[in-house]
Parts: C-alpha cells; structure tokens; sequence
C-alpha cells in the first residue's frame, strides 16, 4: 500500500496519520523526504510535524556535520510517546502487558484460567489492565487490543476442540472489552494479531509480503500483503490448520478427517509424547508439505513461523527448510530464505495484541476498523 496523503482541510485528521506512519517506517527521515514519500507540501508536514513532537509522538535527531551547514533535523517516533495494553486470551489463561511504540513490553500480568468463560475473562482482564494502568512506567494509553482463538463465526470451528472456550458464542467482545478496559478497544484472532505484531517489532519491517504461520496450541496463520493482513470474506483466511492432510486421518474437532493441525500443533506434539527432537523428525515431511503449500498459494517473500511454542521448538521447525522440494519460490534469485524463526515467539499474540491499538490508532493502513 502506497501511503499518500490529502491536501482537503478535512483530511487533517488522515494526514497524521499517513506522516506517522511514514516516520514509523523510514524514520529517521526529514521533513523533505515525508512530503516527497507521501504527497503532500513541506509546509503541511512541518505543521503536522510540530504538532506529533508538542504530543510527544515523535523526536527530532539532528546528526554530526560531516561538511559546511547544518545537517537537516531527522525524525523518528518516540517509543515512550505512547503505551498501548496487549491482551491474550487463550483456553489455558490470560495475559495482558504494557508495551510502547518500539515493541518492548514493558510491564506484563498472567492469570492461569482454565477455559473462562466470558464474565471470568473478563474480570480477570478489568483487574490486570487496572493494575497496569497504575504502574509507574505507563505512558500515555492509546488504547487496549485483546487477541483470541480463531476462526471467527465459524458454527462448525469456532471454539472447538483444543481452543475451545464454552460459552463465547455470540458474545459482544469489543463491548465487553471496551467495559473492563475504559479504552478505545481493537480485537483480532490471535494469528493475525500476532502477524501485524511481527510487521512493526520484528521481520515484518523487512519484507512486505510473508505469511506468518502462528504454531500454537492449533495451526493457523495470516498472509501479509503489502503490509496488509488479508483478511477473506470473513476475516479467517490463512486457517491452513484445517486444510486436509492425510486423506481418512484422525478425527478433527471441525467434522473433518486428516487436518493437518492433528499432526502439526503443540496440541499433536504433546499428544506425542516424544522429545522435541524427536517429534520435528517425525513431522518434518509434513512441515515442508505444509510449507510448500503456503508458497504455492500464496508466494510469500518468506514463511514466518512463530506463536506460543518454545523457542527453541521454532528454531527447530525453521530448520527444516534446508530440505524443502520445489515450489514458486524455490527461485534461484531468492535475497531471503524461504522460512525464518519470529522473533520472541512466546509474547509474539500478545505484543501483537498491542500493535493493534497502535495501528488502530496511528496508522492509516487499520484506521478504526477494529475499534469499537
């Protein structure tokens, strides 16, 4: 996506926007490089400008002369200049922590719960994010995102089988979450959160089209294009955990049979029993068929895996690239490998959870389509 701005007075609002993101993404940059990036005046960029560092958004860095004059002032964003509450409910309990502009969780809180229900969810998030709010290293709040199990709206998929939480059907989340966190509200499935968490803190800021496979207790994912999570008709596509992988296989919670994620998720791995070692060797066809899969549908630049599994149970799975076969992105041109490790995997939901207030609220890519 292109970011360009509008010179209509009404578009001020869009503009900041567009300015924020574009010193999110490049900075440190000058005031002459945003306007030329995203189509608007110098003039109005230093306005905006000197409004984003009276708010504390933004710092200007002003770097040695290597010649005559003065070197331009350079802006980049403020990681204190703002705190955004990340939130991850998961069937085994929830977490909830403080992190800034940069991505560093900066405050965190755990409550084991084993399937809440929704008003046991919920008072366990109201307390930890009033705990939070206390802290003495909170920053200005922008707002709270709450990432959960996917997919959504599916009858036969939502909330079944080792995800399940009863209850949940037909609950108003953002309501429920804009009560117990007094914040503007963002909520997505846990993979795709995780996915734009990784597009501002992580690879994400190196490439602009990859899919983020999202290893946890199931097997989903989301495919970043352009920088864009794509979304489906119904925001669940990427949900390769569900695609069938051995034709008659195991019972799935979702009415099918072979899906790959009872073979392929922390779930089939404990089930296992086996070292981690041990069990990567034995799914290792399964993961490249999987991997070459996602190539094939997809042509990411490269495959990222992450979510709630060990680190070093990732590294592991990465890995197994060296023996991947041919597909679409087996190319001989290829800059970047076809499968990376995300980085900090186990607070990978939960920093993304965050991302979702600081894209809802900073970016014109998300603007409120999450918020309440």
């Amino acid at each position: 996506m292109t970011l360009r701005g509008t010179n209509q007075e009404s578009g001020r609002p869009f503009n900041r926007r567009i300015v924020l993101e574009s010193i999110r993404l490049h900075g440190p940059t000058t005031r002459g490089d945003i306007a030329a990036r995203v189509g608007l005046t110098v003039q109005t960029v230093s306005t905006i400008v000197r409004e984003l560092e009276e708010q504390g958004l933004t710092l200007s860095v002003r770097e040695e002369p290597k010649g005559r004059g003065i070197p331009p002032s350079k802006l980049t964003i403020n990681p204190e200049g703002g705190h955004a509450v990340g939130i991850h409910l998961t069937p085994l309990g929830i977490e909830a922590a403080l992190v800034n502009l940069r991505g560093d969780v900066v405050e965190s809180r755990r409550r084991d719960a084993s399937n809440p229900t929704p008003d046991e969810a919920f008072t366990l998030i109201r307390d930890m994010v009033s705990e939070l709010k206390a802290s003495p290293l909170r920053g200005r709040l922008l707002g709270a995102g709450l990432a959960l199990p996917g997919p959504f709206d599916v009858e036969s998929m939502s909330f079944v089988g080792p995800t399940t939480m009863t209850g949940w059907k037909n609950v108003d989340i953002l309501q429920r979450l804009a009560a117990a966190t007094d914040l503007p509200v963002f909520i997505e499935n846990d993979m795709a959160a995780a996915a734009l968490g990784e597009q501002l803190y992580g690879f994400g800021q190196q490439f602009s089209d990859y899919y983020y496979l999202f290893f946890s207790v199931g097997l989903g994912g989301a495919m970043l294009n352009d920088g864009v999570v794509m979304r489906g008709a119904w925001g669940n596509a990427g949900e390769i955990g569900h695609i069938p992988a051995i034709p008659d296989g195991e019972p799935c919670p979702c009415g099918n049979r072979g899906c790959l994620e009872r073979y392929l998720s922390l779930d089939a791995y404990r089930r296992r029993g086996l070292t981690e070692a041990e069990w990567v060797c034995e799914v290792a066809p399964m993961f490249r068929h999987a991997i070459r899969t996602i190539e094939n549908l997809f042509d990411p630049q490269t495959v990222v895996i992450g979510g709630l599994a060990p680190q070093s149970l990732i590294d592991q799975l990465a890995t197994l690239v060296d023996g991947l076969d041919n597909s679409v992105s087996a190319r001989a041109n290829r800059t970047s490998p076809r499968v990376v490790a995300a980085r900090d995997c186990q607070h990978s939901a939960l920093r993304g959870a965050a991302a979702l207030a600081v894209y809802g609220i900073l970016s014109p890519r998300y603007g409120q389509m999450f918020e309440t």
